[in-house]
């Protein structure tokens, strides 16, 4: 009983909105979407919400079960192969930038909570620019050395990208924290079907075509809205 409280602790802690890794600072081109008028309601940001969710699950979520695994196995030279197909992967520049800083953030945390010297191996690796140190394999290797499962990493994994964008809404799109809330309840209903639809998949099966979202992205890189990261 212990050890499962413990765990639910450990699940609340690295999925919480306030760990600090940075992702009070992105939108996921959601400031974009709405200067432009894509997203300005409920409906319209639930619907956008959703479209993140799914790229994330079919491209990071994929990443993040394969570099949890193996991980889980020691086998880092998989982990840091997984790493690097994500940063291939990704379309805009501001996902990719997005990605390698919380990444790190999160390497330099984790230093400071566990004593295990792979992370040591890994933040010199990301430093030194040998990998990109995207965000999903580092909450791989976290999940992993904090005794949690696969579909906990999952879920914390959907729960970010969702939460994300909906606490970025509350600063750029006309929605309270009522409206917010009803969507991460419905949108948190999907993410078992997407599990299993995405735990036996490859790399090489990676799919994240949501122009909705990239073409927002790629504007938000030399537009002059500045109210989060680009």
């Amino acid at each position: 009983m212990n050890k499962n409280i413990t765990t639910v602790m450990r699940l609340l802690q690295f999925t919480d909105s306030a760990f600090p890794v940075g992702t009070f600072s992105f939108s996921n081109g959601l400031e974009t979407a709405a200067h432009e008028g894509i997203v300005y309601n409920g409906d319209t940001l639930e619907k956008y919400a959703h479209a993140i969710a799914l790229q994330a699950a079919y491209s990071d979520g994929i990443v993040a079960l394969h570099a949890f695994r193996a991980a889980c196995e020691d086998k880092y030279g998989e982990l840091v192969a997984a790493d690097r197909q994500l940063m291939l992967f990704k379309m805009n520049e501001e996902a990719r930038q997005m990605l390698r800083r919380m990444g790190k953030k999160l390497a330099e945390l984790s230093i400071h909570i566990f004593d295990k010297p792979v992370l040591q191996q890994w933040l010199d690796d990301i430093r030194k620019e040998t990998t990109p140190g995207t965000y999903p394999v580092a909450q791989a290797l976290t999940f992993s050395l904090a005794g949690l499962t696969e579909e906990e990493l999952f879920c914390s994994h959907q729960y970010g990208a969702i939460n994300m964008v909906l606490g970025a809404a509350l600063r750029c799109v006309k929605v309270s924290h009522y409206d917010t809330q009803r969507i991460l309840f419905r949108l948190c209903e999907q993410s078992r079907d997407l599990y299993e639809e995405v735990r036996t998949l490859t790399l090489a099966d990676m799919n994240a075509f949501v122009p909705q979202i990239d073409i927002p992205a790629s504007l938000h890189e030399k537009g002059n809205m500045r109210m989060f990261m680009n």
